[in-house]
């Protein structure tokens, strides 16, 4: 199967969406699936306001129309952005099958921004996906609430987490005094890093990233260390040294930084909302409190091995396989074979042995 992915998320951004995208096709072209991809490097661009780490791409349904041949099965649209909307308006003339994801609360994220009624804006994304064959979302928590706001045919893709970069062994010394909480992830108002960076914790506090809020943050919170924009290998080691990872976002959809923290065996630390009650939930791998600073100080005893071992049960294999699956059951196809992954096989040995994971 050739399957056209067009997304307004890309390289060089260093975000969730980009690093689902490249890990599942890596994972699902094993399987056979070939890919290509509209982004915005395709077209001419222009930042977009008040984020210009974001691209705005100048994109047109002839455009993309273009990139679409005989040999192309089925789109798939990652993003609602313009390169999504050119594609949606092709799909659309062409009477061509597609699917899109939901992997961003915009409503949120704009009424974060500008006070725009949310009311408004899930108003246009339910007219942008209940045009194709099925909308997926990572989590049966976010499945039910998009349903519930008037949405239709979602379809359930999980994430997974490389256990090979992303491991305990990647730990290096920190000359820092301990305990240290760590956060990774884009610095804006939506992440809500303000209930994280005033909390009256001992030791350090890290904060790996870049954002529009990077300023501000740093201004308000000079005892905190801002170390910038890393990539999955310099994440690693980070994720590996400290002693517990604080998420403190309420908005985000999953949270892969919560997966890729646990592979390296560090204890989470969040709200209970969705996202890390789907990711983390009762696993014992985490602490999910509306009291985030004790939430932090419980996660220092957590056994780094119970993080590590519940990291495992999520796969790329199985991720690509789900999305897959999707597809075929947007086009009325048979699913495919459910298989463990090893990762699944080794947590249920784990299991079997008596660890909690």
């Amino acid at each position: 199967m050739r399957i056209l992915i067009a997304t307004d998320a890309w390289r060089p951004q260093v975000n969730g969406v980009v690093r689902s995208l490249e890990s599942m096709a890596r994972a699902a072209g094993a399987m056979g699936a070939q890919f290509d991809f509209v982004t915005p490097r395709d077209f001419n661009c222009m930042p977009m306001p008040t984020y210009p780490e974001i691209d705005l791409a100048f994109a047109t349904p002839r455009a993309v129309r273009r990139r679409l041949d005989a040999s192309c099965d089925h789109v798939h649209i990652a993003t609602e952005g313009p390169v999504g909307l050119a594609a949606r308006a092709c799909c659309l003339r062409d009477r061509r099958c597609f699917t899109t994801s939901y992997h961003t609360r915009f409503p949120e994220y704009i009424h974060a921004r500008t006070g725009v009624p949310l009311i408004a804006t899930y108003a246009m994304l339910r007219w942008f996906h209940n045009a194709g064959g099925g909308t997926m979302v990572s989590t049966q928590s976010l499945s039910r609430e998009l349903l519930a706001r008037g949405f239709k045919r979602t379809l359930r893709w999980s994430r997974g987490v490389d256990h090979t970069t992303f491991n305990p062994a990647a730990a290096i010394p920190l000359d820092l005094p301990r305990p240290i909480f760590l956060y990774a992830g884009r610095l804006a108002i939506e992440k809500n890093l303000d209930a994280f960076l005033s909390l009256d914790l001992p030791g350090t506090k890290l904060v790996a990233g870049d954002g529009p809020a990077r300023r501000g943050l740093e201004a308000r919170y000079p005892d905190a260390r801002f170390l910038g924009v890393k990539t999955a290998s310099e994440l690693a080691p980070l994720y590996a040294s400290c002693d517990t990872f604080v998420f403190p976002s309420r908005t985000d959809t999953f949270g892969m930084v919560l997966l890729e923290a646990m592979a390296c065996g560090a204890p989470v630390a969040a709200f209970p909302t969705p996202g890390p009650l789907d990711v983390v939930g009762a696993s014992g791998a985490g602490v999910l409190d509306e009291d985030l600073r004790a939430a932090a100080l419980k996660a220092l005893t957590i056994d780094r091995e119970i993080a590590r071992a519940h990291a495992l049960t999520f796969t790329w294999e199985n991720s690509a396989r789900q999305f897959l699956d999707n597809i075929n059951v947007a086009r009325g196809a048979p699913l495919l074979e459910e298989k463990p992954s090893p990762g699944e096989q080794n947590a249920a040995g784990l299991r079997k042995m008596g660890l909690p994971i």
